[in-house]
């Protein structure tokens, strides 16, 4: 049986570019640590050609922890953060729910590289919600909210606690009808 964090190939396909901007826009915050690690950046690469159709969801699934490797070659929690970033936009063609995974790290890495935190991170979610198309939205809103299953990215783990979870909620929070 499938989980509800899935989504069809085609809203995770929608939902792998929005990731992949998301990931992105804090990327320069890895790379300033760890210029030569180019794992991050293939990462978001490949997922925005597995958005594109360019790439076939088994081969992403199969590569899909490369990326998030990277954040072991750096020490910042910021960098850390873009990393992991990086790594959830990869994780989209396996389950869409690390679209919301993508989005959380990169609002947590803003808020670490912020002066103010919680500004950082505001702005980041607010861009993030500004640059979500309405078929992104859609497909987004499709997804379980955070807590209610625990069958994905989207249960108990890591997402689930701390900024990450203020975050997901709070994107979470704007897609309701």
């Amino acid at each position: 049986m499938t989980s509800p964090q899935t989504l069809d190939d085609a809203d995770r396909r929608l939902v792998a570019l929005w990731a992949a901007d998301c990931a992105e826009r804090v990327l320069p915050l890895f790379e300033a640590e760890a210029p030569n690690d180019d794992r991050a950046r293939d990462g978001i690469e490949r997922t925005r050609a597995y958005g594109r159709g360019e790439l076939d969801a088994a081969g992403e699934i199969k590569r899909r922890f490369d990326a998030g490797r990277s954040a072991q070659s750096v020490k910042s929690p910021a960098a850390v953060a873009a990393a992991r970033a990086a790594g959830q936009a990869s994780g989209v063609a396996h389950m869409g729910a690390h679209a919301l995974g993508a989005a959380a790290y990169a609002a947590k890495a803003a808020s670490l590289a912020a002066a103010d935190a919680e500004r950082g991170r505001s702005d980041e979610v607010r861009w993030q919600l500004e640059h979500m198309t309405p078929d992104v939205r859609s497909a987004l809103a499709d997804l379980p909210l955070l807590g209610e299953d625990p069958s994905g990215q989207l249960g108990k783990g890591l997402l689930a606690s701390g900024v990450l979870a203020v975050t997901i909620r709070e994107i979470q929070a704007e897609l309701s009808p």
